[in-house]
């Protein structure tokens, strides 16, 4: 395999015409300059250099070499700047995943933040519902997945980097009029006989397992992965709904009223990656500004 130092010193004893010349140029000794080039030469399988007199003159072979170089050495600097410029922040690109309401609440801030102190480095964005974003990441389709999970026993996640930023607290949501709107706290029992507005497929999961640990099972006659819809059809009068505190944030309960449902339901709220990605500085300096955000 032909080395590049081989390559640069095949270069400079071709320019300098000599084996000593080209060892002042390097910074070297010219038996260091010979013994490179002895390897190069049994790299190529082919004679490079034709010794006559004090003079050093290239083979056929050695000149088609050097012309490589040149093309070659250029390229290997470009990579070693770009690859410099990722490592220090002033390049680099990034492809965050994240569901509904992270997109509306958590990332905002911190892509804001991270463009502030790294301009140089680029984030796109797409939304997905875990498990479906937990995928994407495994696949290879992103960088860093914003997902949520309910409860933090299992083993779903082991083989990832799991960053944890926030336990969203789920929130009740009935109608303005509703016997219950003006209740301090209500119990999700107390909801029993509604009919109910559920959002994505992961919370209707929990919902209808909250429900039946409380002994009955939730009428669902609507079900939406969009936020603002459930508020609407909340608001309406069409049915009551428990929400994300994140969801909430970032839409305005028009005709409907916030309740405080015990006992609280939770989700946690978590960045993933792959371990070699959070080696990566643009990864790390993202996950850092998603902490920072959750903790505001």
């Amino acid at each position: 395999m032909i080395e590049a130092r081989h390559l640069r010193v095949l270069r400079a004893v071709a320019t300098t015409g000599s084996f000593s010349a080209a060892a002042r140029e390097l910074g070297c000794t010219q038996p260091a300059v010979s013994q490179q080039m002895k390897a190069l030469e049994a790299s190529a399988g082919t004679t490079l250099l034709i010794r006559t007199g004090r003079e050093m003159r290239l083979t056929q072979a050695g000149e088609a070499l050097v012309r490589h170089a040149s093309g070659i050495l250029a390229g290997l600097t470009a990579a070693e700047e770009e690859v410099a410029a990722i490592a220090g922040l002033r390049a680099g690109r990034v492809r965050l995943v994240s569901f509904p309401s992270g997109s509306s609440t958590l990332v905002p801030g911190a892509l804001a933040a991270l463009r502030e102190a790294h301009p140089g480095t680029r984030v796109s964005l797409v939304e997905a519902e875990p498990p479906r974003s937990v995928e994407m990441l495994r696949e290879g389709d992103c960088d860093i997945a914003l997902a949520f999970r309910y409860g933090t026993s299992g083993t779903e996640w082991d083989d990832l980097v799991v960053r944890p930023l926030l336990t969203d607290r789920l929130i009740g949501l009935v109608p303005e009029g509703h016997r219950l709107s003006h209740s301090a706290a209500v119990s999700i029992a107390d909801l029993a006989g509604e009919s109910w507005i559920a959002g994505c497929p992961r919370c209707r999961r929990q919902l209808v397992e909250v429900c039946e640990e409380s002994g009955f099972t939730p009428r669902i006659d609507f079900a939406t992965d969009d936020y603002p819809a459930v508020v609407g059809l909340v608001g309406a009068g069409l049915g009551v709904a428990v929400l994300p505190e994140l969801a909430i944030e970032s839409v305005r309960p028009k005709g409907a009223r916030t309740v405080t449902v015990e006992p609280a339901i939770e989700r946690e709220i978590v960045a993933l990656t792959l371990p070699d990605l959070a080696q990566v500085p643009a990864v790390a300096a993202t996950l850092d500004r998603l902490s920072l955000a959750a903790a505001r």
